[in-house]
């Protein structure tokens, strides 16, 4: 017997069936659930002038976030020698008179990194596990900058020159916390390569400006007072240039773990709110990213301020002051490089990397301990090498991350691992200090 069908048995036609099932896919053979918080956004149409105006944006972020932070260090050896005692040369170069002596500042310049990455340190360990307030943040950031400049061109005594510093690194580490974090928002995953590719660009330019501005004749403080419009520019790339996504409030952005190839095409559309231990729990299986990129920070920034100041040649076309100056500027090529390379490519041996930068440290050890080398054109090339290693393990991490890491997890992930290379680089400015003292000590040549 054929069962009777009522109005509300219809089968339907194979169009309502297709009304009927129809949501959202990531492609045309593999539809995926929408949550019901709707906290992931697996299809979002952005239009090309957005997409361009985000990486715009991103690169000058990047820029200007990093700005500070290169410059101060650029300037480590000038903010010292204004306040040693034991100098009165008003551009930095060295006074000592005797052949078999070391010319060198009473204080490492690894005292300037921790006066620029200590405060960087604390800001990254504790901003992960606070809201993402990004205007507020923001805004505190850019203060921040613009009082870091001010304090250190104003400054009389030392420990004013250090209180910038410290406002510096206060912004800087802010800054990457948060711009790593919020970028984990955007479809456009090129926003990573190009904030890498402005934060390389802060290296080159903003040391470049600081040797350029006082090889022209500017005094170190008038020149800070120029770069003022650094902070400037931040604040318009942020508030002018970019186009925000939109985000929704939620009461969890947990969702199961998956190691979908798709991961890197997902983008959660609201700020994570996982709780303290549930953010404890997720630091353990970022180790693998956190330990390479902390060593090649800690070679490398041992190198720039225990060892840098110590490499110099006498009697050549500029002074020693000057060959700090440019080492920087060379260092900072190399960064900008390698952070610019990564749609060409990419490296996943992290650690390499790290063990490449640990046989540089033996490499400028000893030509500081016993010069060896002929001119300053090798050691010009050893420091962009160097600089290469350095940027391609910082953009080579967070890509890793971003395609490797579920989408849930991605806006912790990326600000808690940028504290591996501050952790780093504090480490390596603790040990840049006694190893400078020893060796400044020791006859030049051995």
């Amino acid at each position: 017997m054929v069962a009777e069908h009522s109005p509300h048995h219809i089968i339907p036609r194979e169009k309502d069936l297709i009304e009927l099932t129809v949501m959202p896919v990531a492609s045309d053979q593999m539809p995926v659930r929408v949550p019901e918080e709707a906290e992931y956004l697996e299809e979002q149409e952005e239009p090309e002038s957005g997409r361009w105006r985000n990486l715009i944006a991103f690169w000058l972020l990047g820029l200007c976030n990093n700005y500070g932070y290169v410059v101060m260090l650029s300037a480590a050896h000038d903010i010292l020698a204004q306040h040693d005692p034991n100098r009165h040369s008003q551009d930095g170069s060295g006074l000592v008179t005797d052949p078999g002596k070391r010319d060198c500042n009473y204080m490492s310049t690894g005292a300037i990194l921790l006066a620029d990455i200590i405060p960087s340190l604390l800001t990254k360990t504790v901003a992960p596990f606070f809201p993402l307030w990004v205007h507020f943040r923001m805004f505190l950031i850019i203060l921040l900058s613009c009082l870091g400049f001010i304090l250190v061109g104003a400054s009389e005594v030392q420990w004013v020159a250090i209180l910038g510093v410290v406002c510096t690194a206060f912004s800087s580490g802010l800054g990457e916390a948060t711009l790593l974090s919020y970028m984990a928002f955007f479809k456009n995953k090129n926003v990573i390569s190009t904030w890498s590719s402005g934060t390389g660009g802060a290296g080159f330019f903003g040391s470049l400006s600081y040797a350029s501005l006082t090889a022209l004749g500017l005094s170190p403080s008038t020149t800070l007072y120029v770069l003022l419009v650094v902070p400037a520019l931040m604040s318009f790339s942020f508030w002018v240039i970019l186009e925000r996504p939109q985000l929704e409030d939620c009461e969890s952005s947990t969702l199961p773990d998956s190691n979908s190839p798709d991961n890197e095409e997902r983008v959660p559309l609201a700020f994570t709110n996982d709780s303290f231990s549930e953010k404890l729990k997720s630091i353990p299986p970022l180790f693998k990213y956190m330990i390479p990129l902390g060593l090649v920070y800690f070679f490398e920034y041992f190198i720039n301020q225990g060892l840098f100041e110590l490499i110099y040649f006498d009697n050549i076309f500029i002074n020693h002051a000057e060959q700090y100056r440019w080492y920087q500027v060379d260092y900072q090529i190399g960064v900008f490089i390698s952070r610019s390379s990564i749609n060409l490519l990419q490296i996943n041996a992290i650690w390499l990397l790290a063990i490449l930068q640990g046989i540089n440290v033996i490499f400028f050890a000893f030509e500081s301990l016993f010069p060896f080398l002929p001119n300053i054109y090798i050691v010009l090339v050893a420091v962009c090498w160097e600089g290469l290693l350095g940027g391609a393990a910082y953009v080579n991490t967070f890509h890793k991350i971003n395609r490797e890491v579920v989408p849930e997890k991605r806006e912790f992930s990326m600000a808690i691992t940028s504290l591996a290379d501050a952790l780093g680089i504090t480490i390596a400015g603790f040990l840049a200090m006694p190893a400078h003292n020893y060796i400044c000590g020791l006859p030049r040549h051995l």
